[in-house]
This record gives C-alpha cells, sequence and structure tokens, in this order.
C-alpha cells in the first residue's frame, strides 16, 4: 500500500512540475514597447499615425495592435506584424460619429511575442471635431457650397427646385485629415455614403439646405404632399401614398407637388376643368390614391377597410385588370403584365359597373392585347368565358381555342383599334357576377 501511495505522489509531482514548466513557456520573453511619436491632439475623422519602437531579446514577436477606444468602448483597430524588433509605423482610423463631443481618447498599444506574452501601454489622445471651412452638396446636376453659419453648421442658399437629391461631401482638414461623405441610409444621414439625400421644400425658389456635422441633422424635408388636407405616407423617395374618403363629385385638392400641371390625369377617376381644378368621378367611398414621381401619375385603388377592395358577392366591390397589353399612364412606361403588383383597379361608377378608359396607342395596344378581368388584386377569382360575355366586334373573349386562354382578351383577327382614338371599357355585373357584359365603346 505505502508504494502505491508513493507513487501516486511521484506521478503527481511529475503533473505538477510539467504544469509549471508550461506556464513558464506560455509567460517566456519580454516584450517591450516605446511608442516615437507623440499625439498632442487629433480630429474626429483623422487616420492617425503611429510610430512604435517594439523588441524582445529572448523571444521572436508576433503582432503589435493599436486599438482606439471611446470610454470603455473599442471603436477601431490596426493589426501589424512584428517579425524582427525594430520600429513600425501605422495608421488608426477616428471615427467620426455624430453625437459625440470633443473628449480623450485612449490609444492602446498590445504587443506579443510567439510564446503569447503580451505588454501593454495606454496613451491619452484630445479629440476635437475638425472645424470645415466649408462643405459641398454634390447633385446630378453640379456642386453646391455650403459655407459655414454656425459651430458645426453648414448652409447652402439659393434658387433649388423643390427637390434637391444629392449627398454632403466635407474636405480634409488638417495633415492627417480624410474627405468625407455623407448620405442616405435607412432614412436617415450616415457618414460614408454617396447615396442621395432626398431634400425636399415645400416649392421651388430660393431657399437653404442645411447640414450639421455634429447631429447630422438637415434639412428641409418637407414632405409635404396632401390629398384633401391628409399627409401622404413615404413609401420611398419617387412613391408616397393616402388612403383617403371621397365622395362623388368633390373637389380633390392635391398639395406639395409643384409641376402638377405636367403629370397624368387619369380620366376614369378625375376630371379638370380649364382652372385644373380635379373631381372626383367615381362612387363615393375609401380609395387609396399612390403619387408616383417617376410616371408623374396617380394610381388610384378601391379599399374596403384597411385592405383594398375585393369583389363581393353581391356585384360591388372592385374588379382588377392583370395582362398584357395595358398600362397606364402608358404601356410604353408602365405595362400591367402578369405582375400582380402593377393590376390595375378599374374605376367602380356604380350600378355595379366598372370601367377603364385609354387611347389606342398610349393606354392600349392598338392590334394585340391580351388581359382578363380578375376579383381581387392577385391570382383567385377571375373571369373566364363562362361567366362574361361581350357583343364588340373588335375586342373577343378567348375561350382557350380561339387564340386566347379563357377569359383573356384579344383584338379580333384583321382588325384594330384606331390609334390615337379613346375607348371604355366597361363590365356590368348586375345581373350577376357570373353573368358579367363587357361593353366597348369608342369615344
Amino acid at each position: 500500500m505505502k508504494t502505491y501511495i508513493g507513487i501516486l505522489f511521484i506521478a503527481l509531482g511529475i503533473m505538477l512540475s510539467s504544469s509549471c514548466k508550461k506556464d513558464e513557456a506560455v509567460k517566456q520573453g519580454n516584450p517591450v514597447i516605446t511608442p516615437t511619436s507623440e499625439f498632442s491632439a487629433a480630429h474626429f475623422g483623422d487616420s492617425l499615425q503611429f510610430q512604435v519602437d517594439v523588441s524582445d531579446t529572448e523571444v521572436p514577436l508576433s503582432t503589435l495592435k493599436a486599438q482606439l477606444f471611446y470610454s470603455d468602448e473599442m471603436v477601431s483597430e490596426t493589426v501589424i506584424r512584428t517579425k524582427t524588433n525594430g520600429e513600425y509605423t501605422g495608421k488608426i482610423y477616428v471615427p467620426f460619429y455624430a453625437n459625440v463631443p470633443d473628449g480623450t481618447a485612449t490609444l492602446k498599444l498590445v504587443l506579443q511575442n510567439t510564446s503569447l506574452t503580451i505588454s501593454e501601454k495606454e496613451l491619452e489622445i484630445p479629440l476635437t471635431r475638425p472645424d470645415f471651412p466649408f462643405l459641398t452638396l454634390v447633385t446630378a446636376t453640379g456642386e453646391h457650397r455650403m459655407d459655414r453659419v454656425g459651430l458645426h453648421e453648414y448652409a447652402a442658399t439659393k434658387v433649388f427646385p423643390f427637390s434637391v437629391k444629392g449627398y454632403i461631401k466635407a474636405p480634409k482638414v488638417g495633415t492627417s485629415g480624410n474627405e468625407m461623405t455623407f448620405g442616405w441610409e435607412d432614412n436617415a444621414v450616415a457618414i460614408g455614403s454617396t447615396t442621395e439625400i432626398p431634400f425636399s421644400n415645400s416649392s421651388s425658389g430660393t431657399y437653404a439646405i442645411t447640414f450639421n456635422t455634429f447631429s447630422y441633422q438637415a434639412s428641409p424635408f418637407i414632405i409635404a404632399y396632401a390629398v384633401n388636407g391628409t399627409v401622404m405616407d413615404r413609401i420611398d423617395d419617387n412613391r408616397f401614398k393616402v388612403d383617403v374618403t371621397v365622395s362623388q363629385g368633390q373637389d380633390i385638392t392635391i398639395d406639395g407637388i409643384e409641376d402638377l400641371s405636367n403629370w397624368f390625369i387619369d380620366p376614369d377617376y378625375f376630371s379638370k376643368d380649364a382652372n385644373g381644378i380635379l373631381t372626383f368621378l367615381p362612387i363615393s367611398g375609401k380609395y387609396r390614391i399612390t403619387a408616383n414621381f417617376t410616371l408623374k401619375y396617380f394610381i388610384v385603388e378601391a379599399m374596403s377597410g384597411s385592405g383594398l377592395a375585393t369583389l363581393q358577392p353581391d356585384g360591388t366591390g372592385a374588379i382588377w385588370i392583370i395582362g398584357e397589353g395595358i398600362g397606364k399612364p402608358g404601356i410604353a412606361t408602365n405595362q400591367v403584365g402578369w405582375n400582380t403588383d402593377n393590376a390595375l383597379c378599374m374605376a367602380p361608377i356604380g350600378n355595379k359597373k366598372y370601367q377603364v378608359t385609354g387611347v389606342a396607342g398610349t393606354t392600349f395596344k392598338a392590334d394585340n392585347i391580351n388581359f382578363k378581368f380578375f376579383h381581387q388584386k392577385g391570382w383567385g377569382g377571375e373571369y373566364k368565358h363562362d361567366n362574361i360575355k361581350t357583343t364588340s366586334d373588335v375586342i373577343f373573349i378567348g375561350n382557350g381555342t380561339n387564340g386566347r386562354d379563357s377569359g383573356n382578351l384579344g383584338i379580333t383577327a384583321g382588325m384594330s383599334l384606331e390609334i390615337g382614338a379613346t375607348y371604355v371599357l366597361t363590365v356590368d355585373v348586375g345581373a350577376g357576377n357570373d353573368k358579367a357584359v363587357l361593353t366597348v365603346t369608342k369615344k
């Protein structure tokens, strides 16, 4: 028994000795850091150059890390391979964040040798925000100088259109500074971006575009697009929408769109008099109006509650068009096609009738259409040849064997719509949803 216990103590001693040797191996060497550059001050946004003399007389070196801290948060790091003793030069970026006041940052230098022994040294660096002499607003039409008008505040005041898109460029300040850009990311101004900021004013003319380099606050963003006093919600830079309840025959007031006279006004939904006053034509109800600034077109869609309307069993609601050969304001720029997101809502004109109006060669293809009527904006209920009829001699309804799928419309062989003529297509479901009648009227 004594022999057995003795063997255990010997084994334990060997293990402890081995462990100590491993610990000693980990701690071998003596890395020494000697900074040879001074940091009296720096700016946020600088690429700060540093020089460090490093050595270890016992163990080869591995890496030198330069880590920059704002308070307790590491905001930047540079790693340098240190294969030999000597002087090394590197740069570390001093981030330019919003709402960070002047203060003192900590530069931590971490030297490590190949046995993982580490030596650290900390240096304090006073930081201030750069005082830019000016900024530059860069737009598609040119560059506009933004003068300093206050602490961190810059403005370009001149004649601008009501909508201006551009990014902001700040010049290099000091020997370690960098040129910086400010653009639009996630509906806010962000550093390092050149995505255009969507500035907008209530009207064109002389006004100031401003930017604060401390808070990143910019102006103006007066998206005052409104229908009958209800402000439209932004979908993206080019589309705004609003859900409104309107009455048949009610005048429609649209605010904030300066070039409204150049917009396409859908004749199914609005009339426009000589004074530019718009009047709502379909039956009273709730509608979604989407302003598409790319197409200069108001998309109007019937609603039920908080969603888009569908055709109801009693024939009320909405009928939608999906397919080829039709598009508003024109097939050249916005053909509906088979993308259900583009489905066109027919105007409900009362007595369970729905209509779409267009010009041959512009809204309708004159010699080739292939669209059909649906119960909703999307796939689902649809009109086929056994539940919709027409007496038109120029437009026929496909039955699956006559050149069109069941319910799809086509132009009769040897015929075409008259280029430039206006046509009104009306679907009447007064006799029942399964007994719809399509009427084609040339105006």
